[in-house]
């Protein structure tokens, strides 16, 4: 996927906005795409699987830190952090908040065994497939950079083997490849009404977390 390939939306406020798919390839060329029209800091706002048994599905993790798989660290802009967490705790949204590294991983982490072992040599609270990527178009830039991201997936959870199988190179779910998945392995029904649940909670705290957003936008000539 070329960066100008990328799909750009502006928000009402202006916001440029890059709707990209899963893995750092997708996310790495549309955050170029921002930066080439004009984008003055970066964010990456999307989903995460937990890997600290602390952290339950909706919890919203801001963290100070971005791993790379081999696990060589990214800082996050401290000050606009610390005012977005402020503008988090003006929403009521303090109790969601967790901190902690997050992991970029190069493929999905689906079992409890392997989301335990992440946990124990990485130091990460949760993992993704993409910020880092954002992470490293921001610095190579100059930009500051965040990251918003809600738990999905618990440390406790296993994700259905029906959801890799469904899922589409941009991350979407085919209805026709689930519903496939699941005629050859029923017994993954229970789960998948798991995750539904979790990816609702998920969901219901990047809404909020949108809504803070406007409430403190990075401040575009200070450092990280």
């Amino acid at each position: 996927m070329k960066a100008r390939d990328a799909p750009l939306a502006v928000l009402a406020d202006g916001t440029l906005l890059a709707v990209n798919g899963m893995g750092c390839a997708a996310a790495a060329a549309g955050a170029s795409a921002l930066v080439g029209a004009g984008a003055g800091a970066l964010l990456s706002f999307g989903l995460a699987g937990g890997l600290d048994p602390g952290l339950n599905p909706g919890a919203i993790l801001l963290p100070a830190q971005i791993l790379s798989p081999d696990g060589a660290p990214i800082a996050t802009a401290g000050s606009w952090r610390a005012r977005l967490e402020q503008a988090f705790v003006s929403q009521g949204l303090v109790a969601l908040v967790a901190r902690g590294p997050l992991l970029t991983s190069q493929r999905a982490v689906a079992s409890v065994a392997a989301k335990s072992a992440l946990f124990r040599d990485s130091g990460a609270v949760a993992v993704d497939m993409e910020s880092y990527a954002i992470a490293q178009v921001a610095l190579a830039n100059g930009l500051p950079f965040l990251a918003v991201r809600a738990i999905v997936d618990g440390a406790d959870d296993s994700l259905p083997q029906a959801v890799a199988v469904a899922a589409d190179a941009a991350g979407r779910l085919r209805l026709w490849r689930l519903l496939g998945a699941l005629v050859r392995a029923p017994a993954e029904l229970a789960s998948l009404l798991r995750l539904v649940r979790r990816y609702r909670a998920a969901s219901h705290s990047l809404s909020a977390a949108a809504r803070a957003l406007p409430l403190a936008p990075p401040l575009l000539r200070a450092g990280p």
